[in-house]
């Protein structure tokens, strides 16, 4: 039986990582009020220390290493985010970083993680298993494996992310998270539950890759094919063994959105509230809009997880 994390290990993450990592800004829009009859309160991690969540939980991982994990260097594997989480908190601790990325993946996010210092290796996320190539990479390097959701040290650390959220706005009737791996979910429903135990806590997938709403129907964790969508955060083909449980047990429900409604969020938040949100961080609000009649006089808060998107892409999807 695995050992999963609670609130208190979150609550921990937060002091670790307090002198690295920003409290970023919870906003709010009037029109968006309007628009859904309800009090939205907006956690912008797309302003988190390299533009996502991620760096929560690599932070938070990283500043567990010993001496002789720090020596050898960390592997990790990303579409993106997480590749430049691990590659940044691994510069601000000195200790070396080796990211396996996907050939596809977006050109800001592998130019970015470069910049962090660490070595890039590419793979086809289509024909090649990317942990095999990690695990493989770590015995032969003697690196610490560190995976981008199923590990407890990262879920902890993103967490923080619904203790930041709850802590400055008090309790919620709603709480509404992106998914792909489900580390960002099972950290902040362990939060909302110790915050806010009768907040409904919604993930929300694209309905391409909705492998986590089959799961928590299923009761058993379902693999799928990598998802074609726009959201390539959440290009996830199942959920992990310490994710999944903490969702089964913590969240109300699981959702999904179309990718023509992550465009037209990513355009909201553009031109009503003047910031650029990746596409998988538009699930959450994408979802609210769906359940805007049930979530009608309630407070409601929303985990915008990014904001990491070529801009050339960017201006193709909002021009579409």
């Amino acid at each position: 039986m695995l050992s999963l994390p609670n609130y208190e290990e979150v609550a921990a993450a937060a002091e670790r990582i307090r002198p690295y990592a920003h409290k970023t800004p919870v906003l709010t829009s009037r029109t968006a009020n309007e628009k859904l009859g309800a009090e939205l309160f907006f956690k912008c991690e797309n302003f988190q220390r390299m533009g996502a969540f991620k760096f929560r939980g690599a932070m938070n991982a990283l500043l567990q290493f010993d001496e002789a994990q720090k020596k050898a260097g960390v592997i990790a594997f990303s579409s993106g985010n997480h590749a430049q989480a691990i590659a940044l908190a691994a510069q601000l601790l000195g200790i070396k970083a080796t990211i396996i990325m996907p050939e596809d993946a977006p050109v800001a996010k592998v130019n970015a993680t470069r910049g962090y210092g660490a070595d890039v290796i590419h793979y086809n996320r289509y024909t090649e298993d990317r942990e095999q190539i990690g695990r493989a990479l770590a015995e032969k390097h003697g690196y610490t494996l560190i995976p981008p959701y199923d590990h407890p040290h990262i879920l902890s650390g993103q967490g923080t992310a619904a203790k930041e959220l709850f802590e400055e706005v008090g309790e919620l009737d709603a709480l509404f998270v992106c998914l792909g791996g489900g580390g960002l979910l099972s950290g902040c429903a362990l939060a909302a539950r110790h915050f806010a135990p009768d907040c409904k806590v919604y993930g929300v997938e694209p309905e391409a890759g909705n492998d986590g709403q089959q799961s928590f129907r299923k009761g058993e964790i379902v693999r799928i094919e990598t998802p074609k969508t726009i959201a390539d955060g959440a290009q996830t083909q199942y959920l992990g063994e310490y994710t999944f449980p903490i969702i089964q047990n913590n969240v109300d429900d699981i959702l999904t959105v179309s990718d023509s409604s992550l465009v037209e969020s990513m355009r909201f938040f553009a031109e009503r509230m003047k910031m650029i949100v990746e596409p998988t961080g538009c699930l959450g609000f994408a979802a609210v809009e769906q359940l805007k009649d049930e979530l009608r006089g309630k407070r409601v808060g929303v985990i915008i997880s990014g904001g990491n998107v070529d801009i050339s892409r960017y201006a193709e999807l909002l021009s579409s």
